[in-house]
């Protein structure tokens, strides 16, 4: 019986095992993908700006402003060679209305994220600007998921086991129950005998003693078959 828990549990992690480590293996391979796909697309948001914003070159670059348009998810902030914010998009407006520390702190979570990406200002050739980024909700969903998922493994794990263990004791109660049955049934028979005996000595003289201090273990023997 414990070895049959003991398997169960083994079977149980070595599943749990397989399963976390491919989810946080592809997870890992799906979130570096992710990563370098939103940098390619930060860098080409920003030659789009610069091509924009150039006057030596015609607004007639339609895909361009697409993708200016188009980048709704990954969030980024611009600063100037000041270090002070003047553009930043994919943000929540109520918390930057809240809180005007707020992009500030988006700031420092972007620095320690990626490297910025600089450009020279087509309408000022001395001053360079910087775009910071962070990662889209979508990136973090594939970073968080093998966490979420180690806990609902985690806790089917749990459940299952005390499922089993619970199972187990109650079928080690019943065995017991029905032991102590068969015990006392068995007893029954030579109990009767013994006191059968015990009346003999009594009748017997000289026997008094040893027949009442038999009597006293018959009736010890005979509570325990009871029970």
């Amino acid at each position: 019986m414990f070895t049959q828990i003991f398997n169960w549990r083994t079977g149980l992690a070595a599943i749990a095992i397989a399963i976390v480590s491919v989810t946080i293996f592809y997870s890992n391979y799906l979130a570096k993908k992710l990563a370098i796909e939103e940098t390619q697309k930060i860098e080409q948001w920003v030659e789009a700006v610069k091509d924009i914003s150039n006057p030596n070159i015609a607004p007639t670059n339609l895909s361009g402003k697409i993708l200016i348009e188009n980048n709704r998810d990954i969030p980024m902030i611009a600063v100037n060679e000041k270090d002070s914010i003047f553009e930043s998009n994919n943000h929540d407006s109520t918390k930057i209305k809240k809180d005007s520390t707020y992009l500030r702190g988006r700031l420092k979570e972007f620095k320690k994220l990626h490297p910025p990406i600089n450009w020279i200002n087509p309408m000022d050739s001395l001053q360079t600007n910087r775009l910071y980024y962070g990662e889209s909700a979508l990136l973090k969903g594939v970073r968080y998921y093998p966490i979420i998922q180690l806990f609902i493994v985690g806790l089917f794990i749990i459940i299952t086991l005390i499922a089993i263990t619970t199972r187990n004791k109650s079928t080690e109660n019943q065995v017991w129950a029905g032991m102590a049955k068969e015990t006392a049934h068995q007893l029954g028979t030579p109990l009767s005998s013994l006191q059968g005996w015990v009346e003999l000595l009594k009748d017997h003289i000289g026997s008094e003693k040893i027949a009442t201090e038999m009597s006293k273990d018959v009736d010890r023997l005979k509570l325990v078959s009871d029970r």
